[in-house]
């Protein structure tokens, strides 16, 4: 084989090699291969969602894994799991099936118990009174569905996980959770006096609701009139409220025509009531004076829808070149209405 490909071929065999045998070893560092270990078998009630290849863990760190799952006596589950060749298991162990997430996969959760401590025989069976089956979600988060509803579903996975760790001793106590209770109901006992007044006027309340029952229905029901008022004339209503935007419209245009008008008869009332204002002295005689110039006008308009003249003096003056001022004719009547007290015109 020529040498300038056998040498490429020889790496690339050499660096697959290399490949293959460390993706071998990080499989099994994170436990995805199992290489064997010594066989032990625990009985169930329930083991529902608990599949051949789910972990075997021993304080959170994997040990093992289920091997097979059978039915023994038509009603107990039977569990064949390995564990690890050098982690003894004891006869006071207890096996525990635990949610691993919200997905619904499980695993089995090994604990040594109290008692006599004497080593667990390979194949040997721990029985169904050292075995705990998982919670039953469905029971549980039924009984949360009222809260669900308020949360966001983010929310609601981080509550769920929290519940289950509570539940299964990974995440705190029930202990602690019933000493937040009683501190709830000890909150609630010391506010009762409150609470009772609250109860009592909630009672003072419906009944005063209740002996005005009738006032209330009638009430109810011309809201019901009035709203199927509304509702049968939506239409004669809603053209209105059209009508209503067309003639703001237009009042909006007209103001808009009509504002530099208004805006120089604006300007011009001010400069007439400046000019009134510095001839108020004017004003004021001109105005007490009028009501004797009314009183003659009215005598010389007393003989119908005219102004009656009566000539009671005539005198006048001529100029004439070289002479002067004449007086050519003077009159005076002696009329009684040309009296002093009848006024002259």
């Amino acid at each position: 084989m020529n040498r300038a490909v056998l040498a490429p071929l020889l790496k690339l065999t050499a660096f697959a090699a290399v490949t293959v045998l460390l993706t071998a070893m990080l499989a099994q560092t994170l436990g995805g291969f199992s290489s064997g270990g010594t066989v032990y078998r625990a009985r169930f009630t329930d083991v529902t969602g608990l599949l051949a290849g789910d972990d075997v863990r021993i304080s959170g760190v994997q040990v093992g894994k289920v091997r097979d799952i059978r039915v023994v006596d038509n009603t107990v589950a039977e569990v064949a799991f390995t564990v690890a060749g050098d982690i003894p298991l004891t006869t006071t162990v207890h096996a525990k099936i635990r949610y691993r997430n919200l997905v619904g996969q499980r695993y089995i959760a090994l604990s040594e118990g109290p008692g006599d401590v004497r080593p667990l025989r390979p194949d040997g069976l721990i029985p169904q009174s050292q075995t705990t089956p998982a919670l039953d979600l469905t029971v549980l988060f039924n009984g949360f569905r009222p809260l669900f509803t308020a949360l966001a579903p983010e929310a609601v996975n981080q509550l769920a996980y929290e519940i289950i760790q509570v539940l299964q001793g990974e995440g705190g106590t029930v202990a602690s959770l019933l000493r937040r209770t009683a501190s709830l109901t000890n909150t609630l006992a010391d506010r009762d006096a409150v609470i009772g007044r609250v109860v009592t006027n909630l009672n003072a309340v419906l009944s005063t609701l209740a002996d005005r029952s009738g006032e209330l229905d009638e009430t109810i029901q011309q809201l019901q009139r009035f709203v199927s008022g509304l509702a049968a004339d939506r239409v004669a209503i809603g053209e209105a409220l059209v009508n209503l935007g067309d003639l703001t419209g237009a009042t909006a245009s007209l103001l808009a025509d009509a504002r530099p008008s208004l805006a120089a008869d604006v300007d011009a009332l001010g400069t007439l009531s400046t000019t009134l204002n510095d001839n108020a002295a004017v004003i004021d005689r001109t105005l007490a004076g009028l009501p004797d110039r009314y009183g003659s006008l009215t005598r010389v308009a007393s003989y119908g829808s005219w102004f009656n003249f009566f000539l009671c003096d005539f005198d006048g003056t001529v100029g004439v070149a070289g002479h002067g001022e004449l007086n050519p004719a003077s009159f005076s009547s002696p009329a009684a209405r040309c009296s002093t007290a009848g006024g002259r015109a």
